[in-house]
């Protein structure tokens, strides 16, 4: 996965590029996508030292589904939910303490299924500042990571899993002890690739 160049540098332009590349978000949640559960997440991103970051957070080990995995923060939607983006934020705030007004819409990524537990996954992203005092569910939440996209990118890599007794090659990220595979590894290689064609597609100018 070839790395982004020519890359802006303040938030107002990672906005810009970010809105170019990503789905609308109306439009996203609108898609039919397999699943018999509909649900959502928060990609929170925010700008460090011209450099976009992401928030994920760490499950607990004890819980009963995806023990001990990392994730962006989400979850299924509530039967008074009309709106899939409502159910990102408010996962989001439930689970780390991001209040809505803090987060600012800007698009979404290609809806995914999950194998075991057959969600319709529906991730938004959303631009936040960066210093954040994060908050996590103490019954739910492990740690609250904050990973830039340009470790995640050098930190992808293809290797052999074992789910249920069952052995499997599967593209995962590598940061430090940190080992994100599965949906979340699908949602992030779908950001990454956005990104790097807007870099790469001709006419491409330095902070566009």
């Amino acid at each position: 996965m070839s790395s982004a160049s020519n890359s802006p540098t303040t938030r107002h332009d990672w906005a810009e590029r970010l809105r170019r590349v990503l789905l609308d978000p109306a439009d996203a949640a609108a898609l039919d996508v397999h699943g018999r559960i509909d649900a959502a997440v928060l990609v929170p991103l925010f700008v460090s030292e011209g450099a976009l970051h992401a928030v994920f957070t760490r499950r607990r080990d004890d819980l009963r589904r995806h023990a001990g995995e990392i994730s962006f923060p989400g979850g299924r939607q509530d039967d008074d939910e009309t709106d899939l983006r409502l159910t990102a934020l408010r996962e989001a705030e439930e689970e780390i303490g991001l209040p809505p007004d803090a987060v600012e819409l800007i698009g979404a990524l290609q809806p995914t299924p999950t194998i075991a537990t057959n969600y319709a996954v529906y991730p938004f992203v959303g631009l936040i500042e960066p210093g954040h005092a994060w908050t996590p569910s103490a019954t739910e939440v492990a740690a609250i990571l904050e990973l830039s996209l340009d470790d995640l990118r050098n930190g992808y890599e293809r290797q052999r899993m074992l789910r249920r007794g069952i052995p499997f090659r599967t593209d995962v990220y590598v940061v430090g002890d940190n080992l994100i595979w599965g949906a979340t590894a699908r949602m992030l290689t779908d950001l990454l690739e956005r990104l790097d064609a807007s870099a790469s597609a001709p006419g491409a100018r330095p902070g566009s």
